[in-house]
């Protein structure tokens, strides 16, 4: 419903580049160009002002933008409502979701989700929980999930899924070999690959180790990834050994992966909803979470075949 070329304006001024917000619109640069030259014509004034390196708003564009975002935010509401009306949810819910649970547990929740309501457009951006927090206290995004416990304040988190981070080495490993479960402290002295600082993935292990006994500044952390896939294709390439999630490792039916249960420890975790202090998410959002928190119940372990084996 949102007028076209306040929309193709909005984005450009939030990006202040052209070939971003051609590549959000999919339209080409020239036509991105062109509609905002349209629109300021007709408004009689610059919105851009335009160098060889950079564009940035005039004071005109910078007051054009607020309004922009109100209409497109009206636009959004009118949309919601007509759809209560008609008891068909409707509009956009933007989420922001950690790598691991976008990259392995989204995907099957949002299926669902969007055969339930096909009204809703779901917008997501995903990072490490630091980063995907910071959106959410910046008003980005309206819902996190996340897989650590939060550093930022003012976050309050609701249950969605139970997690274990596991550790994995290639299958010709001697681990992979032995009967009994590994002693912790063996850590210390292999290259072990880890998330990046940051990463809710990282946060957790460390605590756990560090309650272990163990000081995550012994580790030989030989290398730090920015996901959970780097870190499996460095294990699978003799890299070093990993700690990832649960949820991560299917590969171990298909002989390339081998999970190596340790003595004394294991590393639990709860995925959760991530929102602003005060009520519980409403409208579209309430209706993800609850969807989600549903769905998740019918999601498999992805460990049941190694937990039975292990026994």
């Amino acid at each position: 419903m949102e007028d076209f070329r306040l929309r193709v304006f909005r984005i450009a001024a939030e990006k202040l580049n052209f070939t971003q917000a051609a590549g959000l619109l999919h339209l080409t640069q020239p036509a991105v160009t062109l509609q905002i030259k349209n629109l300021e014509a007709d408004l009689g004034v610059r919105l851009f002002d335009r160098s060889a390196r950079s564009i940035r708003l005039t004071p005109a564009g910078e007051m054009m933008l607020d309004y922009a975002r109100r209409i497109a935010a009206l636009y959004e509401e009118a949309s919601r409502k007509v759809g209560e009306l008609s008891h068909e949810a409707r509009g956009s819910l933007s989420l922001g979701v950690s790598t691991t649970i976008s990259q392995y547990v989204l995907p099957w929740v949002l299926a669902g989700f969007r055969h339930e309501y096909p009204g809703v457009r779901v917008k997501v951006i995903s990072g490490n929980t630091e980063a995907v927090l910071q959106s959410l206290t910046a008003g980005s995004i309206e819902l996190a999930m996340i897989e650590g416990p939060p550093r930022t304040p003012g976050i309050k988190l609701q249950k969605f899924l139970d997690d274990e981070i596991v550790l994995i080495v290639p299958c010709e490993h001697p681990w992979a070999l032995r009967r009994q479960a590994l002693n912790p402290a063996e850590l210390l002295n292999t290259p072990l690959l880890m998330r990046e600082p940051g990463s809710g993935t990282r946060d957790v292990v460390e605590a756990a180790l560090q309650s272990a006994g163990l000081n995550p500044g012994d580790l030989q952390v030989s290398m730090s990834l920015d996901s959970t896939e780097a870190i499996k294709s460095a294990v699978e390439a003799g890299l070093g050994v990993g700690l990832v999630s649960q949820w991560a490792v299917r590969e171990t039916n298909r002989g390339l992966l081998a999970i190596v249960p340790m003595a004394n420890l294991r590393i639990r975790r709860t995925l959760a909803f991530a929102y602003p202090q005060g009520p519980s998410p409403k409208g579209l959002a309430g209706r993800f979470v609850s969807y989600a928190a549903t769905a998740a119940q019918g999601l498999a372990d992805p460990l049941h075949v190694f937990r039975k084996r292990a026994r």
